[in-house]
């Protein structure tokens, strides 16, 4: 049996990358649950993000200021890609193999400009930790761990409580009528489309800022950010951020009693469970 030392710091490591698990998810959730759109080029923009920040960074630029050039970049990428998928009328499932397609091409141009090899961003950031009785906590995971919370939040407070969110909630339910009644369903397609590249601008610099960087780890988060989002459900934002904590902890402890081994057996149990428990959600 390990300490509780040790499984103190293996749940609270979990809550940090059940964290960025969330924010890894959050773009991916609005627009699968809201758009109709099964987005798996957003896990490349997530890389290309975390290679853009690590390029900036290396330059001498703060990670959290590459967002001022990065976040608006992407935001015009995602509009223009629902624009693409509008246009030729990509049903659900089409938007999966299409975007697949994006997926494979951005991870080549990652891989021609910056190769295969394992890039680490060095930072002030990561020199930085505290020691919380027996706990550390390095403050990387700790800024992603505030972003992912505010991010969550206020998308959730933006949906719920301004004109502009209702108006994009009644148009993921039900496009026809909200258009009969004055909403702008092209436009706020579009917004909410960017938004969501933009999201993933912000996960990247996370990523960056925490974890060493390759081409082909795209690949190794798609299965468990999947997992986040349809636990979590479509179109909640703060539902992946409270799957990816439950997740988190769930692999952080397993691996600590366990073995690292059985950590994956952890969120695809969860997800499962959801998919026979709740399958009306999905």
């Amino acid at each position: 049996m390990p300490s509780y030392t040790l499984l103190g710091q293996s749940a609270l490591s979990g809550v940090f990358i059940g964290a960025l698990y969330g924010l890894l998810g959050l773009g991916l959730t609005l627009s699968w649950g809201m758009l109709r759109q099964i987005n798996l080029a957003h896990f490349a923009l997530v890389f290309l993000g975390a290679y853009l920040t690590y390029q900036l960074g290396a330059a001498g630029m703060d990670p959290l200021v590459t967002l001022a050039l990065i976040a608006p970049a992407f935001f015009l990428f995602g509009a223009a890609l629902h624009l693409l998928l509008a246009r030729f009328k990509v049903n659900a499932l089409n938007t999966l193999l299409v975007t697949f397609g994006f997926m494979v091409m951005l991870e080549s141009l990652i891989q021609w400009i910056w190769s295969a090899d394992f890039r680490r961003l060095e930072s002030h950031y990561g020199d930085v930790k505290w020691k919380v009785g027996e706990l550390f906590v390095p403050l990387p995971e700790l800024l992603t761990l505030a972003l992912a919370c505010g991010l969550a939040l206020a998308v959730w407070a933006a949906l719920r409580f301004t004109d502009l969110g209702k108006a994009m909630r009644a148009t993921a339910e039900d496009a026809p009528i909200a258009a009969a009644f004055g909403v702008n369903e092209k436009l706020l397609s579009l917004l909410l489309s960017g938004l969501c590249a933009a999201f993933a601008a912000v996960a990247g610099m996370c990523l960056a800022l925490s974890h060493t960087l390759a081409p082909s780890q795209i690949y190794a988060w798609i299965g468990v950010v999947f997992a986040v989002v349809m636990i979590g459900g479509l179109g909640n934002p703060l539902g992946p951020l409270v799957a990816g904590v439950v997740i988190g902890v769930s692999e952080g402890l397993t691996m600590a009693v366990t073995a690292p081994v059985w950590a994956p057996l952890v969120s695809f149990s969860l997800l499962i469970a959801a998919l026979l428990l709740r399958p009306e959600k999905f």
